[in-house]
Protein backbone atom coordinates (compact mmCIF):
# COMPACT_ATOMS: atom_id res chain seq x y z
CA UNK A 1 0.00 0.00 0.00
CA UNK A 2 1.15 3.55 -0.73
CA UNK A 3 1.47 6.25 1.92
CA UNK A 4 -1.69 7.87 0.54
CA UNK A 5 -3.69 4.69 1.09
CA UNK A 6 -2.26 4.12 4.58
CA UNK A 7 -3.09 7.66 5.64
CA UNK A 8 -6.66 7.38 4.36
CA UNK A 9 -7.23 4.03 6.10
CA UNK A 10 -5.78 5.28 9.39
CA UNK A 11 -7.75 8.52 9.25
CA UNK A 12 -11.00 6.75 8.37
CA UNK A 13 -10.72 4.13 11.13
CA UNK A 14 -9.64 6.79 13.63
CA UNK A 15 -12.63 9.06 12.97
CA UNK A 16 -14.96 6.06 12.85
CA UNK A 17 -13.66 4.90 16.22
CA UNK A 18 -14.22 8.34 17.74
CA UNK A 19 -17.77 8.59 16.32
CA UNK A 20 -18.91 5.07 17.27
CA UNK A 21 -19.49 5.61 20.99
CA UNK A 22 -21.43 8.91 20.93
CA UNK A 23 -23.61 7.93 17.96
CA UNK A 24 -24.10 4.38 19.24
CA UNK A 25 -25.08 5.60 22.70
CA UNK A 26 -27.47 8.11 21.15
CA UNK A 27 -29.18 5.38 19.09
CA UNK A 28 -29.49 3.16 22.15
CA UNK A 29 -31.48 5.95 23.84
CA UNK A 30 -33.54 6.53 20.71
CA UNK A 31 -34.66 2.91 20.37
CA UNK A 32 -35.25 2.60 24.11
CA UNK A 33 -37.68 5.53 23.85
CA UNK A 34 -35.59 7.74 26.11
CA UNK A 35 -35.30 11.51 25.81
CA UNK A 36 -32.53 12.88 23.55
CA UNK A 37 -31.39 16.37 22.63
CA UNK A 38 -33.62 16.20 19.52
CA UNK A 39 -36.73 15.13 21.44
CA UNK A 40 -38.10 18.69 21.97
CA UNK A 41 -38.14 19.25 18.20
CA UNK A 42 -39.06 15.77 16.95
CA UNK A 43 -41.18 14.17 19.66
CA UNK A 44 -44.36 16.16 18.78
CA UNK A 45 -44.06 15.11 15.14
CA UNK A 46 -43.38 11.50 16.17
CA UNK A 47 -46.58 11.48 18.26
CA UNK A 48 -48.58 12.94 15.36
CA UNK A 49 -47.32 10.12 13.10
CA UNK A 50 -48.53 7.49 15.57
CA UNK A 51 -51.97 9.08 15.90
CA UNK A 52 -52.29 9.60 12.15
CA UNK A 53 -51.52 5.97 11.30
CA UNK A 54 -53.14 4.33 14.32
CA UNK A 55 -49.91 3.01 15.83
CA UNK A 56 -50.05 2.06 19.51
CA UNK A 57 -46.62 3.06 20.74
CA UNK A 58 -46.75 0.80 23.79
CA UNK A 59 -47.66 -2.35 21.82
CA UNK A 60 -45.01 -5.07 22.01
CA UNK A 61 -45.12 -7.39 18.99
CA UNK A 62 -44.37 -11.10 18.81
CA UNK A 63 -41.73 -11.92 16.23
CA UNK A 64 -44.36 -13.22 13.80
CA UNK A 65 -46.31 -9.95 13.96
CA UNK A 66 -43.08 -7.96 13.65
CA UNK A 67 -42.10 -9.96 10.55
CA UNK A 68 -45.58 -9.57 9.02
CA UNK A 69 -45.45 -5.81 9.59
CA UNK A 70 -42.05 -5.64 7.88
CA UNK A 71 -43.28 -7.64 4.90
CA UNK A 72 -46.49 -5.60 4.58
CA UNK A 73 -44.49 -2.36 4.76
CA UNK A 74 -42.10 -3.59 2.06
CA UNK A 75 -44.78 -5.00 -0.26
CA UNK A 76 -46.74 -1.74 -0.10
CA UNK A 77 -43.61 0.22 -0.99
CA UNK A 78 -42.76 -2.18 -3.83
CA UNK A 79 -46.21 -1.93 -5.42
CA UNK A 80 -46.30 1.86 -5.10
CA UNK A 81 -42.87 2.17 -6.70
CA UNK A 82 -43.76 -0.16 -9.58
CA UNK A 83 -46.94 1.83 -10.30
CA UNK A 84 -45.17 5.20 -10.22
CA UNK A 85 -42.44 3.99 -12.55
CA UNK A 86 -44.96 2.73 -15.08
CA UNK A 87 -47.08 5.93 -15.10
CA UNK A 88 -44.28 8.48 -14.69
CA UNK A 89 -45.28 10.08 -17.98
CA UNK A 90 -48.48 11.35 -16.32
CA UNK A 91 -46.71 12.84 -13.31
CA UNK A 92 -45.18 16.33 -12.74
CA UNK A 93 -41.51 17.37 -12.61
CA UNK A 94 -40.75 15.53 -15.84
CA UNK A 95 -38.97 18.03 -18.11
CA UNK A 96 -37.60 15.30 -20.38
CA UNK A 97 -41.04 13.68 -20.80
CA UNK A 98 -40.02 10.19 -19.72
CA UNK A 99 -42.78 7.59 -19.69
CA UNK A 100 -43.50 3.89 -19.60
CA UNK A 101 -41.40 3.32 -22.73
CA UNK A 102 -38.26 4.12 -20.73
CA UNK A 103 -39.42 1.84 -17.90
CA UNK A 104 -40.99 -1.36 -19.36
CA UNK A 105 -42.61 -3.95 -17.02
CA UNK A 106 -39.55 -6.16 -16.44
CA UNK A 107 -37.27 -3.18 -15.76
CA UNK A 108 -39.88 -1.55 -13.51
CA UNK A 109 -40.17 -4.81 -11.53
CA UNK A 110 -36.40 -5.04 -11.15
CA UNK A 111 -36.10 -1.40 -10.10
CA UNK A 112 -38.99 -1.53 -7.62
CA UNK A 113 -37.59 -4.67 -6.00
CA UNK A 114 -34.10 -3.22 -6.02
CA UNK A 115 -34.98 -0.09 -4.06
CA UNK A 116 -37.41 -1.90 -1.74
CA UNK A 117 -34.71 -4.37 -0.67
CA UNK A 118 -32.03 -1.69 -0.09
CA UNK A 119 -30.09 -3.08 -3.09
CA UNK A 120 -30.42 -0.16 -5.53
CA UNK A 121 -29.19 -2.25 -8.43
CA UNK A 122 -29.60 0.00 -11.47
CA UNK A 123 -30.13 -1.76 -14.78
CA UNK A 124 -31.28 1.59 -16.17
CA UNK A 125 -29.49 4.89 -16.79
CA UNK A 126 -31.05 7.26 -14.23
CA UNK A 127 -30.64 10.57 -16.06
CA UNK A 128 -32.02 9.06 -19.29
CA UNK A 129 -34.85 6.98 -17.82
CA UNK A 130 -36.60 8.43 -14.75
CA UNK A 131 -38.04 11.89 -14.10
CA UNK A 132 -37.20 14.14 -11.17
CA UNK A 133 -40.52 13.29 -9.53
CA UNK A 134 -39.98 9.56 -9.96
CA UNK A 135 -36.47 9.84 -8.58
CA UNK A 136 -37.71 11.68 -5.49
CA UNK A 137 -40.96 9.87 -4.72
CA UNK A 138 -40.66 6.40 -6.21
CA UNK A 139 -36.96 5.78 -5.60
CA UNK A 140 -35.33 8.10 -3.07
CA UNK A 141 -38.10 7.45 -0.55
CA UNK A 142 -36.85 3.86 -0.34
CA UNK A 143 -33.44 5.16 0.70
CA UNK A 144 -35.22 6.08 3.92
CA UNK A 145 -37.72 3.21 4.12
CA UNK A 146 -35.40 0.29 3.45
CA UNK A 147 -32.62 1.68 5.65
CA UNK A 148 -35.02 2.27 8.53
CA UNK A 149 -36.47 -1.23 8.10
CA UNK A 150 -32.98 -2.77 8.28
CA UNK A 151 -32.22 -0.86 11.47
CA UNK A 152 -35.54 -2.00 12.96
CA UNK A 153 -34.74 -5.67 12.32
CA UNK A 154 -31.29 -5.30 13.89
CA UNK A 155 -32.75 -3.64 16.99
CA UNK A 156 -35.42 -6.36 17.24
CA UNK A 157 -32.73 -9.06 17.23
CA UNK A 158 -30.75 -7.17 19.87
CA UNK A 159 -33.87 -6.96 22.04
CA UNK A 160 -34.34 -10.69 21.66
CA UNK A 161 -30.84 -11.22 23.05
CA UNK A 162 -31.16 -8.59 25.79
CA UNK A 163 -34.64 -9.42 27.14
CA UNK A 164 -35.49 -12.24 29.49
CA UNK A 165 -38.73 -14.26 29.56
CA UNK A 166 -40.38 -11.80 27.15
CA UNK A 167 -42.99 -12.45 24.50
CA UNK A 168 -42.38 -9.47 22.23
CA UNK A 169 -39.35 -7.98 20.49
CA UNK A 170 -40.59 -4.40 20.08
CA UNK A 171 -42.87 -2.50 17.74
CA UNK A 172 -41.87 -2.42 14.08
CA UNK A 173 -43.73 0.81 13.27
CA UNK A 174 -42.20 2.64 16.23
CA UNK A 175 -38.70 1.41 15.39
CA UNK A 176 -39.00 2.49 11.75
CA UNK A 177 -40.35 5.90 12.72
CA UNK A 178 -37.58 6.55 15.24
CA UNK A 179 -34.86 5.34 12.87
CA UNK A 180 -36.11 7.78 10.25
CA UNK A 181 -36.76 10.82 12.43
CA UNK A 182 -33.97 10.63 14.98
CA UNK A 183 -31.13 9.02 13.00
CA UNK A 184 -31.41 9.28 9.22
CA UNK A 185 -33.06 12.71 9.04
CA UNK A 186 -30.58 14.77 11.12
CA UNK A 187 -27.50 13.01 9.77
CA UNK A 188 -28.82 13.28 6.20
CA UNK A 189 -29.54 16.99 6.60
CA UNK A 190 -26.04 17.77 7.86
CA UNK A 191 -24.36 15.68 5.15
CA UNK A 192 -26.50 17.18 2.38
CA UNK A 193 -25.46 20.71 3.43
CA UNK A 194 -21.80 19.64 3.34
CA UNK A 195 -22.26 18.21 -0.16
CA UNK A 196 -23.89 21.42 -1.40
CA UNK A 197 -20.97 23.37 0.08
CA UNK A 198 -18.58 21.17 -1.91
CA UNK A 199 -20.45 21.65 -5.19
CA UNK A 200 -23.19 18.99 -5.38
CA UNK A 201 -26.38 20.42 -7.01
CA UNK A 202 -29.65 20.66 -5.11
CA UNK A 203 -32.31 22.11 -7.39
CA UNK A 204 -35.31 21.39 -9.60
CA UNK A 205 -33.69 22.92 -12.68
CA UNK A 206 -34.20 21.13 -15.99
CA UNK A 207 -31.25 19.63 -17.88
CA UNK A 208 -28.74 22.21 -19.10
CA UNK A 209 -27.58 22.43 -22.69
CA UNK A 210 -23.82 22.66 -23.12
CA UNK A 211 -21.26 22.50 -25.91
CA UNK A 212 -18.24 20.25 -25.52
CA UNK A 213 -14.66 21.12 -26.51
CA UNK A 214 -15.31 19.18 -29.72
CA UNK A 215 -18.28 21.53 -30.41
CA UNK A 216 -20.80 18.73 -29.87
CA UNK A 217 -24.09 19.47 -28.05
CA UNK A 218 -24.60 17.81 -24.67
CA UNK A 219 -27.46 17.68 -22.18
CA UNK A 220 -26.31 17.84 -18.54
CA UNK A 221 -28.89 16.53 -16.10
CA UNK A 222 -29.47 18.36 -12.81
CA UNK A 223 -31.81 17.93 -9.87
CA UNK A 224 -32.04 17.45 -6.08
CA UNK A 225 -28.81 15.48 -6.01
CA UNK A 226 -27.33 16.39 -2.60
CA UNK A 227 -30.33 15.24 -0.55
CA UNK A 228 -30.49 11.89 -2.35
CA UNK A 229 -26.72 11.44 -2.20
CA UNK A 230 -26.63 12.00 1.56
CA UNK A 231 -29.20 9.36 2.45
CA UNK A 232 -27.90 7.06 -0.29
CA UNK A 233 -24.61 6.84 1.62
CA UNK A 234 -25.82 7.03 5.21
CA UNK A 235 -28.52 4.45 4.49
CA UNK A 236 -26.06 2.22 2.57
CA UNK A 237 -28.37 2.27 -0.43
CA UNK A 238 -25.99 3.10 -3.26
CA UNK A 239 -28.39 4.07 -6.04
CA UNK A 240 -27.06 7.14 -7.80
CA UNK A 241 -28.85 10.09 -9.33
CA UNK A 242 -26.53 9.63 -12.31
CA UNK A 243 -25.47 6.48 -14.11
CA UNK A 244 -21.80 7.10 -13.26
CA UNK A 245 -22.82 7.10 -9.58
CA UNK A 246 -20.20 8.52 -7.20
CA UNK A 247 -17.70 8.83 -10.07
CA UNK A 248 -19.89 11.68 -11.38
CA UNK A 249 -18.59 15.12 -10.34
CA UNK A 250 -22.11 16.22 -9.36
CA UNK A 251 -22.44 13.33 -6.91
CA UNK A 252 -18.88 13.29 -5.62
CA UNK A 253 -17.11 16.53 -6.55
CA UNK A 254 -13.89 16.51 -4.50
CA UNK A 255 -11.47 14.25 -2.62
CA UNK A 256 -13.03 15.58 0.60
CA UNK A 257 -16.52 14.44 -0.40
CA UNK A 258 -15.01 11.11 -1.44
CA UNK A 259 -13.56 10.61 2.03
CA UNK A 260 -16.76 11.75 3.75
CA UNK A 261 -18.82 9.38 1.61
CA UNK A 262 -16.61 6.46 2.61
CA UNK A 263 -16.94 7.48 6.26
CA UNK A 264 -20.71 7.90 6.00
CA UNK A 265 -21.14 4.37 4.63
CA UNK A 266 -19.61 2.87 7.78
CA UNK A 267 -20.91 5.45 10.27
CA UNK A 268 -24.30 4.01 11.31
CA UNK A 269 -23.34 0.30 10.98
CA UNK A 270 -20.29 0.81 13.22
CA UNK A 271 -22.27 2.79 15.78
CA UNK A 272 -25.00 0.13 15.88
CA UNK A 273 -22.44 -2.30 17.31
CA UNK A 274 -21.97 0.00 20.29
CA UNK A 275 -25.76 0.32 20.47
CA UNK A 276 -25.89 -3.47 20.72
CA UNK A 277 -23.38 -3.44 23.58
CA UNK A 278 -25.34 -0.77 25.45
CA UNK A 279 -28.65 -2.59 25.05
CA UNK A 280 -27.28 -5.93 26.32
CA UNK A 281 -25.56 -4.21 29.24
CA UNK A 282 -21.96 -4.90 28.18
CA UNK A 283 -20.38 -2.53 25.68
CA UNK A 284 -17.38 -4.87 25.30
CA UNK A 285 -19.71 -7.21 23.39
CA UNK A 286 -20.21 -4.50 20.79
CA UNK A 287 -16.51 -3.64 20.63
CA UNK A 288 -15.67 -7.31 19.99
CA UNK A 289 -17.88 -7.26 16.88
CA UNK A 290 -16.43 -3.88 15.90
CA UNK A 291 -12.93 -5.34 16.11
CA UNK A 292 -13.88 -8.35 14.00
CA UNK A 293 -15.24 -6.06 11.30
CA UNK A 294 -12.13 -3.87 11.40
CA UNK A 295 -9.84 -6.88 10.89
CA UNK A 296 -11.82 -8.07 7.88
CA UNK A 297 -11.98 -4.54 6.47
CA UNK A 298 -8.21 -4.14 6.68
CA UNK A 299 -7.69 -7.46 4.90
CA UNK A 300 -9.87 -6.39 1.98
CA UNK A 301 -8.43 -2.87 1.81
CA UNK A 302 -4.82 -4.07 1.76
CA UNK A 303 -5.62 -6.65 -0.93
CA UNK A 304 -7.48 -4.24 -3.22
CA UNK A 305 -4.97 -1.40 -2.86
CA UNK A 306 -1.98 -3.70 -3.30
CA UNK A 307 -3.09 -5.39 -6.50
CA UNK A 308 -4.48 -2.22 -8.05
CA UNK A 309 -1.18 -0.47 -7.35
CA UNK A 310 0.74 -3.36 -8.94
CA UNK A 311 -1.15 -2.81 -12.16
CA UNK A 312 -1.47 -5.04 -15.20
CA UNK A 313 1.48 -7.42 -15.71
CA UNK A 314 0.74 -7.42 -19.42
CA UNK A 315 1.67 -3.72 -19.56
CA UNK A 316 4.79 -4.28 -17.47
CA UNK A 317 5.90 -6.86 -20.04
CA UNK A 318 5.70 -4.11 -22.67
CA UNK A 319 8.12 -1.99 -20.58
CA UNK A 320 5.35 0.38 -19.47
CA UNK A 321 6.23 1.90 -16.08
CA UNK A 322 3.58 0.73 -13.59
CA UNK A 323 5.31 1.85 -10.39
CA UNK A 324 4.26 5.13 -8.76
CA UNK A 325 6.61 8.03 -9.47
CA UNK A 326 6.59 11.78 -8.96
CA UNK A 327 5.14 12.19 -12.45
CA UNK A 328 2.45 9.48 -12.49
CA UNK A 329 0.46 7.29 -10.06
CA UNK A 330 1.43 4.00 -11.70
CA UNK A 331 -0.67 0.91 -11.11
CA UNK A 332 -4.01 0.25 -12.74
CA UNK A 333 -5.77 3.57 -13.41
CA UNK A 334 -8.22 2.14 -15.93
CA UNK A 335 -11.81 2.96 -14.94
CA UNK A 336 -10.74 5.31 -12.13
CA UNK A 337 -11.16 9.04 -11.63
CA UNK A 338 -7.88 10.96 -11.55
CA UNK A 339 -9.18 13.16 -8.71
CA UNK A 340 -9.47 10.09 -6.45
CA UNK A 341 -6.54 8.00 -7.66
CA UNK A 342 -5.89 4.34 -6.95
CA UNK A 343 -6.04 4.63 -3.16
CA UNK A 344 -9.32 6.55 -3.07
CA UNK A 345 -10.87 4.21 -5.63
CA UNK A 346 -9.70 0.91 -4.15
CA UNK A 347 -10.72 1.95 -0.63
CA UNK A 348 -14.12 3.11 -1.86
CA UNK A 349 -14.64 -0.24 -3.61
CA UNK A 350 -13.69 -2.09 -0.43
CA UNK A 351 -15.96 -0.05 1.82
CA UNK A 352 -18.97 -0.03 -0.47
CA UNK A 353 -18.87 -3.85 -0.71
CA UNK A 354 -18.12 -4.32 2.99
CA UNK A 355 -21.44 -2.58 3.55
CA UNK A 356 -24.53 -3.24 1.47
CA UNK A 357 -24.06 0.12 -0.24
CA UNK A 358 -23.07 -0.57 -3.83
CA UNK A 359 -22.19 3.03 -4.66
CA UNK A 360 -19.09 3.20 -6.87
CA UNK A 361 -16.54 5.91 -7.68
CA UNK A 362 -14.69 3.67 -10.15
CA UNK A 363 -15.62 0.84 -12.45
CA UNK A 364 -15.07 -2.49 -10.68
CA UNK A 365 -15.07 -4.25 -14.05
CA UNK A 366 -11.72 -2.56 -14.79
CA UNK A 367 -10.01 -3.75 -11.60
CA UNK A 368 -7.25 -6.33 -11.79
CA UNK A 369 -8.46 -9.89 -11.11
CA UNK A 370 -7.29 -10.03 -7.49
CA UNK A 371 -8.02 -6.35 -6.92
CA UNK A 372 -11.61 -7.10 -7.99
CA UNK A 373 -11.65 -10.31 -5.93
CA UNK A 374 -11.54 -8.19 -2.74
CA UNK A 375 -14.91 -6.48 -3.38
CA UNK A 376 -16.45 -9.77 -4.53
CA UNK A 377 -15.18 -11.57 -1.41
CA UNK A 378 -16.60 -8.80 0.77
CA UNK A 379 -20.02 -9.34 -0.77
CA UNK A 380 -19.76 -13.12 -0.35
CA UNK A 381 -19.36 -12.73 3.43
CA UNK A 382 -23.06 -11.69 3.38
CA UNK A 383 -21.67 -8.17 3.85
CA UNK A 384 -21.09 -8.31 7.59
CA UNK A 385 -17.85 -6.26 7.60
CA UNK A 386 -19.55 -3.37 9.38
CA UNK A 387 -22.18 -4.14 6.76
CA UNK A 388 -25.32 -2.33 5.76
CA UNK A 389 -27.48 -0.18 8.03
CA UNK A 390 -28.98 -2.80 10.34
CA UNK A 391 -28.23 -5.62 7.92
CA UNK A 392 -24.58 -5.66 8.94
CA UNK A 393 -25.37 -6.04 12.65
CA UNK A 394 -28.00 -8.74 12.31
CA UNK A 395 -25.79 -10.63 9.84
CA UNK A 396 -22.83 -10.37 12.20
CA UNK A 397 -24.96 -11.60 15.12
CA UNK A 398 -25.93 -14.58 12.97
CA UNK A 399 -22.24 -15.47 12.63
CA UNK A 400 -21.69 -14.82 16.34
CA UNK A 401 -24.36 -17.41 17.12
CA UNK A 402 -22.63 -19.92 14.86
CA UNK A 403 -19.28 -19.06 16.49
CA UNK A 404 -20.51 -19.76 20.03
CA UNK A 405 -22.12 -22.98 18.78
CA UNK A 406 -18.76 -24.12 17.39
CA UNK A 407 -17.01 -23.03 20.61
CA UNK A 408 -19.56 -25.01 22.63
CA UNK A 409 -18.84 -28.12 20.57
CA UNK A 410 -15.12 -27.71 21.21
CA UNK A 411 -15.45 -27.47 25.00
CA UNK A 412 -18.35 -29.90 25.34
CA UNK A 413 -20.84 -27.42 26.83
CA UNK A 414 -24.19 -26.01 25.76
CA UNK A 415 -23.27 -22.86 23.85
CA UNK A 416 -24.32 -19.55 25.37
CA UNK A 417 -24.35 -16.03 23.98
CA UNK A 418 -24.67 -13.18 26.48
CA UNK A 419 -26.40 -15.46 28.96
CA UNK A 420 -28.81 -17.05 26.48
CA UNK A 421 -28.47 -20.75 25.67
CA UNK A 422 -28.03 -21.31 21.94
CA UNK A 423 -29.97 -24.48 21.14
CA UNK A 424 -30.83 -26.35 17.98
CA UNK A 425 -33.66 -24.01 16.94
CA UNK A 426 -31.40 -20.93 16.88
CA UNK A 427 -28.62 -22.82 15.07
CA UNK A 428 -31.05 -24.18 12.49
CA UNK A 429 -32.44 -20.70 11.79
CA UNK A 430 -28.93 -19.23 11.48
CA UNK A 431 -27.84 -22.02 9.12
CA UNK A 432 -31.05 -21.57 7.10
CA UNK A 433 -30.10 -17.94 6.47
CA UNK A 434 -26.56 -18.98 5.46
CA UNK A 435 -27.86 -21.67 3.09
CA UNK A 436 -30.45 -19.38 1.49
CA UNK A 437 -27.71 -16.88 0.64
CA UNK A 438 -25.46 -19.56 -0.87
CA UNK A 439 -28.29 -21.25 -2.78
CA UNK A 440 -29.42 -17.98 -4.34
CA UNK A 441 -25.93 -16.87 -5.43
CA UNK A 442 -24.76 -20.22 -6.79
CA UNK A 443 -28.11 -21.38 -8.14
CA UNK A 444 -28.87 -18.27 -10.17
CA UNK A 445 -25.24 -18.02 -11.37
CA UNK A 446 -25.25 -21.65 -12.58
CA UNK A 447 -28.54 -21.20 -14.41
CA UNK A 448 -27.44 -17.94 -16.04
CA UNK A 449 -24.13 -19.42 -17.20
CA UNK A 450 -25.78 -22.45 -18.79
CA UNK A 451 -28.81 -20.67 -20.26
CA UNK A 452 -27.64 -17.13 -21.01
CA UNK A 453 -24.09 -17.67 -22.26
CA UNK A 454 -24.84 -15.71 -25.43
CA UNK A 455 -25.36 -12.49 -23.45
CA UNK A 456 -21.84 -12.53 -21.98
CA UNK A 457 -19.81 -9.76 -23.62
CA UNK A 458 -16.55 -11.12 -22.18
CA UNK A 459 -16.32 -14.89 -22.64
CA UNK A 460 -14.01 -16.85 -20.37
CA UNK A 461 -13.24 -16.36 -16.68
CA UNK A 462 -13.96 -12.63 -16.68
CA UNK A 463 -17.42 -13.17 -18.17
CA UNK A 464 -18.10 -15.78 -15.48
CA UNK A 465 -16.92 -13.29 -12.85
CA UNK A 466 -19.40 -10.73 -14.16
CA UNK A 467 -22.32 -13.13 -13.75
CA UNK A 468 -21.16 -14.38 -10.34
CA UNK A 469 -20.68 -10.80 -9.16
CA UNK A 470 -24.15 -9.80 -10.41
CA UNK A 471 -26.03 -12.49 -8.48
CA UNK A 472 -23.77 -12.10 -5.44
CA UNK A 473 -24.47 -8.37 -5.42
CA UNK A 474 -28.20 -8.88 -5.88
CA UNK A 475 -28.56 -11.55 -3.19
CA UNK A 476 -26.42 -9.60 -0.72
CA UNK A 477 -28.48 -6.46 -1.53
CA UNK A 478 -25.35 -4.57 -2.52
CA UNK A 479 -26.11 -3.19 -5.96
CA UNK A 480 -22.64 -2.68 -7.44
CA UNK A 481 -21.77 -4.52 -10.64
CA UNK A 482 -19.09 -5.56 -13.07
CA UNK A 483 -20.58 -3.47 -15.81
CA UNK A 484 -19.45 -5.61 -18.73
CA UNK A 485 -22.61 -7.67 -18.26
CA UNK A 486 -25.72 -6.32 -20.00
CA UNK A 487 -28.25 -6.98 -17.26
CA UNK A 488 -31.08 -4.93 -18.76
CA UNK A 489 -32.82 -7.90 -20.38
CA UNK A 490 -36.08 -9.61 -19.36
CA UNK A 491 -34.19 -12.63 -18.00
CA UNK A 492 -31.71 -10.71 -15.87
CA UNK A 493 -34.27 -8.16 -14.69
CA UNK A 494 -36.54 -10.92 -13.37
CA UNK A 495 -33.79 -13.25 -12.10
CA UNK A 496 -31.89 -10.50 -10.31
CA UNK A 497 -35.14 -9.19 -8.87
CA UNK A 498 -35.92 -12.61 -7.39
CA UNK A 499 -32.38 -12.90 -6.01
CA UNK A 500 -32.81 -9.53 -4.26
CA UNK A 501 -36.09 -10.64 -2.69
CA UNK A 502 -34.59 -13.95 -1.51
CA UNK A 503 -31.49 -12.26 -0.11
CA UNK A 504 -33.48 -9.68 1.82
CA UNK A 505 -36.58 -11.34 3.19
CA UNK A 506 -35.76 -15.06 3.28
CA UNK A 507 -32.77 -14.14 5.46
CA UNK A 508 -34.55 -11.61 7.67
CA UNK A 509 -37.41 -13.91 8.68
CA UNK A 510 -35.17 -16.66 10.21
CA UNK A 511 -33.25 -14.00 12.14
CA UNK A 512 -36.47 -12.55 13.54
CA UNK A 513 -37.43 -16.11 14.52
CA UNK A 514 -34.15 -16.27 16.47
CA UNK A 515 -35.02 -12.98 18.16
CA UNK A 516 -38.42 -14.31 19.23
CA UNK A 517 -36.93 -17.53 20.55
CA UNK A 518 -34.14 -15.84 22.52
CA UNK A 519 -36.47 -13.23 24.02
CA UNK A 520 -38.43 -16.00 25.80
CA UNK A 521 -35.34 -17.45 27.47
CA UNK A 522 -34.01 -16.57 30.89
CA UNK A 523 -30.54 -15.19 31.42
CA UNK A 524 -28.09 -17.87 32.56
CA UNK A 525 -25.44 -16.51 34.97
CA UNK A 526 -21.87 -17.00 33.67
CA UNK A 527 -19.86 -19.84 35.18
CA UNK A 528 -16.28 -21.08 35.03
CA UNK A 529 -17.06 -22.98 31.83
CA UNK A 530 -18.75 -20.07 30.03
CA UNK A 531 -16.95 -19.04 26.85
CA UNK A 532 -16.45 -15.24 27.03
CA UNK A 533 -17.80 -13.41 24.00
CA UNK A 534 -16.47 -9.94 24.78
CA UNK A 535 -12.78 -10.62 24.15
CA UNK A 536 -10.33 -10.40 21.27
CA UNK A 537 -10.31 -14.23 21.17
CA UNK A 538 -14.01 -14.30 20.37
CA UNK A 539 -13.58 -11.54 17.78
CA UNK A 540 -10.98 -13.66 15.95
CA UNK A 541 -13.26 -16.71 16.26
CA UNK A 542 -16.03 -14.77 14.53
CA UNK A 543 -13.56 -13.69 11.82
CA UNK A 544 -12.52 -17.33 11.36
CA UNK A 545 -16.11 -18.55 11.07
CA UNK A 546 -16.93 -15.87 8.48
CA UNK A 547 -13.84 -16.65 6.40
CA UNK A 548 -14.21 -20.44 6.62
CA UNK A 549 -17.94 -20.48 5.79
CA UNK A 550 -17.33 -18.16 2.85
CA UNK A 551 -14.33 -20.12 1.58
CA UNK A 552 -16.02 -23.51 1.84
CA UNK A 553 -19.11 -22.20 0.08
CA UNK A 554 -17.74 -20.01 -2.67
CA UNK A 555 -14.08 -20.85 -3.31
CA UNK A 556 -14.84 -23.27 -6.19
CA UNK A 557 -16.89 -20.59 -7.95
CA UNK A 558 -14.34 -17.86 -7.30
CA UNK A 559 -11.58 -20.15 -8.63
CA UNK A 560 -13.33 -20.29 -12.00
CA UNK A 561 -13.41 -16.51 -12.26
CA UNK A 562 -10.92 -14.08 -10.66
CA UNK A 563 -8.34 -16.73 -9.67
CA UNK A 564 -8.10 -18.24 -13.18
CA UNK A 565 -8.02 -14.76 -14.70
CA UNK A 566 -5.15 -13.78 -12.39
CA UNK A 567 -3.18 -16.89 -13.30
CA UNK A 568 -3.61 -16.12 -16.98
CA UNK A 569 -2.34 -12.58 -16.46
CA UNK A 570 0.54 -13.78 -14.28
CA UNK A 571 1.71 -16.00 -17.10
CA UNK A 572 2.38 -12.82 -19.11
CA UNK A 573 5.19 -11.74 -16.81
Amino acid sequence: MTITALVQVALLLGILLLATKPLGGYMARVFAGERTFLSPALRPFESVCYRLFGVREEEDMRWTVYAFSLLAFSVAGLLLTYALLRVQGLLPLNPQHFGGRQMPPDLAFNTAVSFTTNTNWQSYSPEATVSTFTNMVALAIHNWMSAAAGMAVAIALVRGIARRSAIGIGNFWVDVTRATLYVLLPLGLVFAVVLVWQGTPQSFSPPMRATTLESAPQMIARGPVASQEAVKMLGTNGGGYFNANSAHPFENPTPLTNFLQMLSIFLIPAALMYTFGKMVGNTRQGWALWGASAVLFLGGAVTACHFEQLGNPGLARLSVVTAPTAAQPGGNMEGKEVRFGIAGSALFATITTDASCGAVNSMHDSFTPLGGLAPLSNILTSEVIFGGVGAGLYGLLMYAILAVFIAGLMVGRTPEYIGKKIEQYEVKMAMLAVLIFAASVLGFTAYAVTRQAGSIANPGPHGFSEILYAFSSATANNGSALAGLNANTPFYNVALGLAMLFGRFLMIVPLLAIAGSLAKKKITPPSAGTFPTDTATFAFLVVGVIVIVGALTFFPAVSLGPVVEHLRLASLR
